[in-house]
């Protein structure tokens, strides 16, 4: 077993999907999560192709858990789970492996990030606000900080959602 702590933020879901990927290549193959935290076991390399998915109901819901058990039926595997975002494998020999088939469903998942986003960023702006009076205040600097880095992140997601309508656009054009 190997513990790797790495910070991915939320909209950056894909870039930590290719670093699992890369590690499964290597044979260091995802066995738990957590916060900032992978944990792996040394394996076979490329047998596992990994996928994340933000879901819309927590994991242990009874729409959640529907939908991992019909992942499950498809032959994807459930690694571990972090809030409502939830760690799939699924075997190279079975295939490709994705989550989202159409530009409708990235669309959607790209949507679902934006809503666990944006109601953190009026709390920042109030917060730093709030501390400004206090000049040097590492609560108002650690609080402003965090909000321009959700409002990076929500313009990232903004843009690739934008992204995708226009690919929309031009396959159905």
């Amino acid at each position: 077993m190997k513990t790797i702590h790495k910070v991915f933020f939320v909209w950056e879901f894909d870039k930590e999907e290719r670093w699992l990927n890369e590690m499964a290549a290597k044979g260091q193959l995802l066995t738990d999560v957590g916060f900032c935290r992978y944990v792996f076991e040394d394996g076979e390399p490329g047998v596992y192709q990994y996928r994340l998915e933000l879901l819309e109901d927590a994991p242990s819901s009874p729409e959640g858990h529907s939908y991992i058990r019909f992942l499950e039926d498809t032959g994807a595997e459930q690694v571990g789970t972090l809030l409502r975002w939830v760690y799939f494998r699924k075997r190279t020999e079975d295939g490709p492996f994705d989550l989202f088939s159409d530009f409708d469903s990235r669309i959607a998942h790209l949507r679902r990030m934006l809503v666990m986003l944006t109601p953190i960023l009026p709390l920042m702006i109030c917060s730093s606000v709030l501390q400004f009076h206090n000049l040097g205040s590492w609560v108002g600097i650690v609080t402003g900080a965090v909000g321009l880095l959700v409002t990076y992140g929500i313009v990232r997601i903004i843009l690739k959602i934008r992204r995708l309508q226009k690919e929309r656009a031009i396959s159905e054009g």
